[in-house]
């Protein structure tokens, strides 16, 4: 028979359970998944072991909210930029501003981001939530060009290619570094043609 995990509604316990995912972030960052453990985050967020596995079954249901929040951190930024927007969009500099957030929310979250990218290969259920949010985030943004009408055809091909070119720059800005690279260039031309897949005049 399985343990009952608590679902907390009052406001300590719910900031107990956001210490302890906040203290899973900070150190998966800091260590990576598999060389922290339950009695290090329990000691990163104050609180006892036995708190942790009150809210939590083990370290991977621990892990599944620190994906969340990493998620909701680096997809936050940029789904509200297109919340805001309406027709007539000014392309160029709408595109700069998604390629800008695209690089910060990826170097602010870098050691994360790593950690978590790497356990996609081994792991079905983050991968899952990746996969997830591709999708979702797809379908949300491909709605809301259509509904402007900045897109007219092959609105969710457009922003799934769209989404591939600035996941692959921001990776390549802000881990790869090629000397060979002039990155202000290469955002230019990122920027170019991300403009030349969504500019249907």
């Amino acid at each position: 028979m399985s343990k009952t995990i608590r679902n907390p509604k009052q406001e300590r316990s719910i900031d107990k359970k956001n210490r302890i995912i906040t203290a899973g972030y900070e150190l998966f960052s800091e260590n990576g998944y598999y060389n922290t453990n339950t009695a290090q985050i329990a000691k990163r967020a104050g609180v006892s072991t036995g708190i942790v596995y009150g809210y939590f079954r083990n370290k991977k249901d621990i892990l599944l909210d620190v994906t969340a929040l990493y998620m909701d951190k680096v997809t936050k930024p940029i789904l509200n930029l297109f919340d805001d927007l309406d027709a007539p969009v000014e392309t160029r500099g709408f595109v700069s501003k998604i390629v800008d957030l695209v690089i910060d929310a990826h170097k602010e979250n870098a050691a994360i981001h790593e950690a978590l990218h790497s356990l996609t290969h081994t792991d079905p259920e983050i991968s899952r939530q990746f996969i997830i949010l591709e999708d979702e985030l797809t379908l949300k943004i491909a709605d809301i060009l259509t509904r402007i009408n900045v897109l007219k055809k092959d609105a969710k091909e457009k922003v799934h290619f769209a989404m591939d070119i600035l996941q692959s720059f921001a990776h390549e800005y802000i881990y790869d570094h090629h000397e060979y690279i002039d990155y202000f260039r290469l955002k230019t031309l990122v920027t170019d043609s991300v403009i030349a897949l969504i500019d249907e005049k």
